[in-house]
This record gives structure tokens, sequence and C-alpha cells, in this order.
């Protein structure tokens, strides 16, 4: 019998894959009709708030640490629907897809799952 040797990971998630999805999104959701309502009255800064996300989604992912605030409180003071999640969470899925490898578009879609669902039941949305 012979032991399988561990190979290194051939796709390496890299903070230029976060990078790229966290623009790529959110240059969607500042023009999309249902997204672009609620986020481009509360950002005023997109490269900033950009900078925020690839900070928080590289602390999720690659454990980077390197994200400093709290979502939850972010997210409370905006007109959020239940319905605004399931839609976000599927522009996120598209996008991950269209510019990740299906790794890591499948990886950032659990993510995005599960922390959706936590936000909308600390908003009180489920």
């Amino acid at each position: 019998m012979t032991e399988s040797v561990p190979q290194p990971d051939a796709d390496p998630l890299t903070l230029a894959d976060i990078e790229r999805l966290v623009d790529r999104f959110y240059d969607r959701v500042q023009i999309d009709p249902v997204l672009g309502p609620i986020f481009n009255p509360a950002v005023h800064d997109w490269s900033g708030h950009k900078r925020t996300l690839v900070s928080f989604w590289s602390s999720v992912a690659l454990r980077s640490g390197t994200y400093r605030g709290n979502p939850m409180a972010a997210h409370r003071p905006h007109p959020i629907r239940a319905e605004h999640f399931d839609y976000w969470l599927a522009l996120w899925r598209d996008t991950a897809d269209e510019v990740m490898s299906p790794q890591h578009a499948a990886l950032f879609g659990e993510y995005a799952g599960r922390i959706g669902r936590s936000l909308r039941y600390g908003l009180g949305l489920d």
C-alpha cells in the first residue's frame, strides 16, 4: 500500500482574487436596479468601501485578521428587506463564477450564504 503525499493547492486563493471579486461585484451593485438604490445613498466613498470589503473578505477567507468592524451595525440603519439578501447572494455568486475559479467561487458562495443568514437573523428579517 502506498501512502498518498499531500499536494500543494494548485490554485491558491490570493488577495488579488478577492480584490477582483469585490471590485467587479460592487461595480455591478452601483448600477443594479434593485441594489443600487440601497447602496448608492449609503456609500459615499466607493473606493474606501471596496477596501473595507476586501479587508472583510480577506479576513474571512485568508484569515488575514485585517478587518475591524461590525457588519451588523453597518447594515442596521439601511432599508434592507429579506428579499434583498437573496438577490444580493445571487449577484454575488454570479460575479464569483465570472471572476474566480470554480473552487474559489463555490467557497465564496458558501461564505456569503452563511454570513447573509446571520445578518438576516440579526436584523430580524427571518
